[in-house]
């Protein structure tokens, strides 16, 4: 403790970071890094890989994601119009009564002016590029293949060309797999399958996506390479940033530990499959899992708040005291930063400011890049008409270099759909097969059991995790509530006055969405007027965050590791590989008021 009062926290990352990697996963993005970093890679967490395109069929890019809804029903469009009337009134916006337009029926775009668009904002109206699919690879040439090419070479050589020596010579062939953002670029026209492992905080499960193949004689064959598994999709991924990013080569991974900054929509075989990717398959010496809202509350330098996570697709409410996370104070939202770029794309297209493009963000990921792009630059919450103008780019194939200046309306509409989710229509994924919750490999049978609970309690069941520091608990979910009623409703869960109002005045905010200009004063009044009045609570206050929102939870887990010394939550790859179990103290944060002690001196508290 001493040590930590006078050492230097950058000196202190450097002598303990330099072999821990914290992994953060979530639904559309991963960010992963040393923990000596001052910020994480950021990747799309999603892989393309090339297929066989059908004969007779032209090559087209496909994503493989089974949703049940991707279009809004009627009745779905008729509350999302009445939401969008209740935020219009409530922001001033005018134009409330015009006609909603027939999908079919083009019309011209309809002009507003331009309103205040802050500077401080980036405005990055730039084009994205298409990936290259190709590859040049040097290729062995035997004597028979020179002969062949010989005279080719002498004619053409654009595609193959020889090393002066005639033993080898170069080719363009197409790359396999393709990984982050250049998966979110590939050309419509190229023949190539984009999948995306977690959907909505949970493994994206489907019978298009299986987990598993057919499970082999020994207890050991279910892990087999497969296009779509779900694990192998994580496993590839993960091997790929760790080698190209971080520059890990497989055969050091032992001599560096990992910390799994998980959020608390994963259950527990989710989480017990990562740390199978993290032990067995990527070699890592030892890892240990953290929940992301505790992580979080740490990153910012406190040990009691009401952490508000706004991922790209799920919103996490929980609550956490002296270094403790409440489960009963956890919620789930089914929405997040994709849904409002969404909603960004449907309100210019009721405002007919939309110029006659085919974007479609579901089918073709480079329009979700274009649009998340728009909403970080220009959409904020505050009163009175907000337009602005910027360029919205054609993406309907590779030779479309369409692009048109735009004046977007209502741009403070969107992101009030985290307080109204109704105008927010998000896609429905089919839930896991119960099947999947129950087919547990023998290899793990006494020490893993099934549980239709969540997060279980007790003494019974799952074996490491009694002894784990773990989610104890069901995570509530709830498809309608706004933020607002999510945040009212976990802190008086704690049923404490005291806390509750230690709690309110120290709510954070976390995640991509978090940054929304204006977001935090709008949450302060309104939750203020939402606490019953049988309450005793005075004061809201949403707290500033110290770094980058969204890198909160990750640099919580970078402190969380170093700042741990004793380990004894930790779990060795020989114990994992052998038993699935770990052989230790079984610590349940005994000493959260040490480790809690630590965090402060690390941040001269």
């Amino acid at each position: 403790m001493d040590y930590l009062k006078t050492v230097v926290p950058s000196q202190l990352m450097a002598e303990r970071g330099s072999n821990l990697v914290v992994i953060n996963p979530g639904s559309a993005n991963v960010r992963m890094g040393f923990a000596s970093q001052d910020v994480p890679f950021n990747i799309p967490h999603c892989i393309a890989r090339r297929i066989n395109p059908q004969e007779g069929k032209e090559p087209k890019f496909s994503v493989r994601d089974q949703m049940l809804n991707c279009r809004a029903s009627s009745s779905q469009n008729a509350e999302r119009e009445s939401a969008y009337d209740i935020i219009a009134a409530l922001m001033k916006i005018p134009f409330l009564d015009e006609e909603m337009p027939s999908l079919n029926q083009p019309l011209p775009p309809r002009m507003g002016r331009v309103d205040g668009f802050s500077s401080q904002q980036s405005r990055d109206d730039s084009k994205f590029t298409w990936t290259n699919v190709t590859e040049r690879s040097i290729k062995p040439s035997t004597s028979i293949d020179r002969s062949v090419h010989k005279d080719a070479e002498e004619d053409t050589p654009p595609s193959t060309s020889g090393d002066g020596n005639g033993h080898d010579f170069e080719e363009n062939k197409y790359k396999e797999v393709i990984f982050g953002e250049d998966a979110l670029k590939i050309p419509p026209s190229e023949s190539y399958c984009l999948s995306r492992p977690i959907r909505r905080g949970h493994f994206n499960v489907s019978h298009n996506y299986s987990l598993h193949q057919a499970v082999s004689g020994s207890q050991k064959g279910w892990r087999k390479d497969k296009l779509r598994m779900v694990l192998e999709d994580l496993r590839t991924i993960w091997n790929w940033i760790l080698t190209e990013k971080l520059h890990i080569n497989p055969r050091d991974r032992g001599l560096y530990s990992a910390i799994l900054v998980l959020g608390e929509t994963f259950d527990n075989r989710e989480i017990k499959e990562m740390m199978s990717i993290v032990l067995h398959d990527l070699g890592f010496s030892t890892a240990v899992v953290h929940q992301e809202a505790l992580a979080a509350a740490f990153g910012n330098g406190l040990s009691t708040a009401c952490v508000v996570n706004i991922g790209a697709q799920v919103t996490q409410v929980v609550c956490v005291e002296d270094g403790v996370a409440l489960p009963h104070t956890a919620l789930a939202l089914p929405y997040g930063g994709d849904d409002i770029s969404r909603c960004l794309l449907w309100v210019q297209r009721r405002h007919r400011t939309w110029p006659n493009f085919q974007t479609d963000p579901v089918s073709k990921p480079i329009d979700m890049l274009m649009l998340n792009k728009i909403k970080e630059s220009y959409s904020q919450i505050r009163s009175g008409t907000f337009d602005a103008v910027t360029l919205v780019h054609s993406y309907d194939n590779e030779r479309s270099a369409g692009h048109q200046k735009t004046r977007l309306s209502a741009l403070n509409v969107p992101p009030m759909g985290l307080l109204y989710p109704r105008v927010l229509v998000p896609e429905e994924y089919p839930p896991p097969p119960r099947s999947w919750f129950q087919d547990y490999d023998d290899m793990l049978e006494d020490t893993w059991q099934t549980s239709d609970s969540l997060y279980p309690s007790g003494n019974g069941g799952y074996g490491m995790w009694d002894n784990y520091p773990m989610f104890p608990t069901r995570l509530k979910k709830f498809d309608n509530i706004g933020l607002v009623e999510a945040i009212v409703s976990s802190i008086l869960s704690t049923g404490r006055v005291d806390l509750q109002r230690k709690l309110f005045c120290s709510i954070q905010l976390v995640g991509g969405a978090a940054s929304t200009a204006g977001l935090a004063p709008v949450l302060e009044q309104r939750i203020l007027n939402k606490i019953p009045a049988n309450q005793s609570v005075e004061r809201v206050e949403v707290l500033q965050s110290r770094t980058y929102p969204l890198f909160v939870p990750w640099k919580g887990g970078v402190i969380l590791g170093v700042l741990d010394t004793g380990r004894d939550a930790w779990i060795h790859r020989e114990d994992w590989i052998k038993n699935g179990v770990h052989i230790g103290s079984g610590r349940k944060y005994k000493d959260s008021y040490f480790l809690q002690a630590q965090v402060m001196c690390y941040y001269n508290i």
